[in-house]
């Protein structure tokens, strides 16, 4: 008679390994493309350093190119991560990027947004699908309504992320594991170096070249690990993700950081909220919990970066880990977005096309407009 059991244990084993395989082929794309576009910044020159520095000067105009930008490619995780490689090579000053990254959060929310507009056909999924696609619009847009005066009037997040990121750097935790991974496992280091010398003379090549492998990289991974993990436990979501505040916000949290994408997450939660699988006041936790897991992708790509970056990384954990800390506790305070996302919903009760223009408006002419007139 046949082992069906040995047969099945087998075929787990196959694809665990399969999946770590693929796993780690995706890490080292991301950190190839992140190597590869540190060096390219280093080639562009002293000019091009000075352009960059020069337009985000103004930390304004840094949040809604970060919030534009987002908006663009879809991805948070892109832009903080482009950030890190722009610090690491100086091209770009800690005080510069906060405000970007700031915009990136706010941006990254644009996808939950075009999800909602797919439920614009039924009057009831729509309303309740955008509430939850504004509501982590609000999150985010209350976290740097606080954080973003404190920073501009005090260097708070630049000062406390500085002394954490110099403390980590002298631990050399993250620089040895970035060493045995790139030296020991794959040649990403040798491999960065030899197409640099192969394009020395366009360095603007190679710096489109990493940001397209960068981008690749992560919906790779993003889309990955949403079919092996999240794909599992669909049918169980309500059960096993949303028992309570606290429940919703650790997997929200361990989820993200797995797929390393929030708008993969709080894209999930849309249909769910629209449908009525999950109440709103559930999403929201879950939502809290997604924006402190993408910081992930930050602290990743600041492996073996310069302390500078690794302070960057730091500070976007801040700002995500401060919102939540003023609005998770409080019930009081959990409410203020809650209401005026259920009122926003209502809203497209009366006029659907209020999701849409909101969607423009919000997330591509006030940026574009606001960029053009402080440039």
């Amino acid at each position: 008679m046949l082992n069906l059991e040995g047969f099945s244990m087998k075929g787990k084993a196959v694809e665990i390994v399969k999946n770590c395989l693929v796993v780690i082929l995706i890490l080292s794309l991301f950190l190839f493309s992140l190597e590869t576009m540190g060096g390219s910044f280093k080639l562009l020159g002293k000019e091009t350093v000075k352009s960059i520095l020069e337009a985000t000067s103004n930390p304004f105009v840094g949040l809604f190119i970060g919030l534009l930008a987002t908006a663009i490619l879809q991805s948070s995780s892109t832009i903080t991560s482009m950030l890190v490689a722009l610090v690491a090579t100086e091209a770009l000053t800690l005080e510069a990027a906060i405000p970007i990254v700031m915009g990136a959060n706010i941006g990254t929310t644009v996808t939950s947004s075009m999800v909602a507009l797919g439920h614009i056909s039924d009057k009831s999924e729509f309303r309740k699908a955008f509430a939850a696609s504004i509501l982590h619009d609000f999150f985010n847009i209350f976290t740097v309504l606080l954080l973003f005066p404190l920073q501009l009037f005090t260097g708070f997040l630049s000062e406390t992320s500085h002394v954490a990121g110099s403390w980590i750097a002298q631990q050399e935790v993250e620089s040895q594991l970035f060493n045995t991974i790139t030296s020991n496992l794959f040649p990403i280091k040798w491999l960065s170096s030899s197409l640099l010398a192969q394009v020395e003379g366009f360095p603007w090549l190679a710096l489109v070249i990493s940001m397209i492998l960068l981008f690749i990289s992560l919906k790779f991974f993003a889309n990955f690990i949403n079919k092996i993990l999240i794909g599992t436990y669909k049918k169980r979501m309500n059960q096993i993700f949303f028992g309570s505040p606290i429940k919703s916000l650790a997997w929200g949290t361990v989820i993200t950081s797995g797929v390393q994408s929030s708008s993969v997450t709080s894209s999930l939660i849309v249909p769910l909220v629209a449908k009525g699988k999950i109440t709103l006041d559930n999403s929201f936790c879950f939502l809290m919990g997604a924006n402190l897991g993408t910081t992930v992708t930050a602290l990743i790509a600041a492996f073996s970066k310069s302390e500078a970056a690794i302070s960057l990384s730091v500070a976007h954990v801040f700002i995500n880990l401060i919102g939540i800390l003023i609005f998770f506790p409080i019930p009081a305070l959990r409410k203020i977005p809650l209401n005026l996302a259920r009122k926003m919903g209502m809203a497209t009760t009366k006029n659907r096309a209020i999701g849409f223009v909101y969607l423009i408006v919000t997330f591509f002419i006030v940026p574009f407009l606001l960029i053009f007139f402080n440039r």
